[in-house]
């Protein structure tokens, strides 16, 4: 819904992280900016957007003719699905076998992830597919712990917990796309099966 208004600088990623922290399109309306800023992947620039966006009034009029249209305002959240991933940075790179790039976002942002599409301190795990590329090799040079698919579906299930350190050895059942060898230097592995 966000996305559609055309809000400067707010594309899905802003809009997902903005619908999961308020909930509401009022209370993104009624936010300040700096409450709006604080949200990972907000930043000032887009605060102001919004900030901007909300004090024009015909764009105010067009949501409350939505609303009474009968367009729900509501973030639709499916209280079934856990909130594992809450406060984690997660990057995606490669191709998966079982997720899409979108899907795997997404599931990475419904459990309270943030999935970034860059690699840096603040990433807490890169998840690593067929054709790795540089993402992975900086996720290699920062120390960042990189998963296969197989410890992506484990994370997604039961959070970062549930992975313990493992080994810097690579293991056929960690790599993605059924062994084919990634081009790295070494494969963090995440042990799930002790979980």
């Amino acid at each position: 819904m966000l996305v559609a208004l055309s809000i400067r600088h707010v594309g899905p990623t802003a809009a997902r992280a903005l619908a999961t922290e308020f909930g509401s399109m009022d209370a993104i309306a009624q936010a300040d900016r700096d409450r709006l800023a604080a949200v990972d992947g907000v930043g000032g620039v887009i605060a102001d957007s919004i900030i901007e966006w909300f004090a024009t009034d015909w764009h105010r009029e067009v949501l409350a003719r939505w609303a009474a249209a009968g367009v729900r305002m509501e973030d639709e959240r499916d209280e079934s699905i856990e909130r594992t991933l809450e406060g984690v940075t997660v990057v995606v790179t490669g191709t998966l076998v079982n997720y899409s790039r979108d899907s795997a976002k997404e599931a990475i942002i419904v459990r309270g992830g943030r999935a970034s599409g860059s690699v840096s301190k603040k990433t807490h795990f890169v998840v690593a597919g067929a054709s790795a590329g540089s993402k992975l090799d900086k996720a290699e040079a920062l120390g960042i712990p990189v998963l296969g698919e197989d410890g992506f579906t484990k994370l997604l299930a039961h959070g970062p917990d549930a992975l313990t350190p493992g080994s810097r050895t690579l293991t056929p059942s960690y790599l993605p796309n059924n062994g084919e060898r990634l081009s790295c230097s070494w494969y963090l592995v995440w042990d799930s099966a002790a979980a």
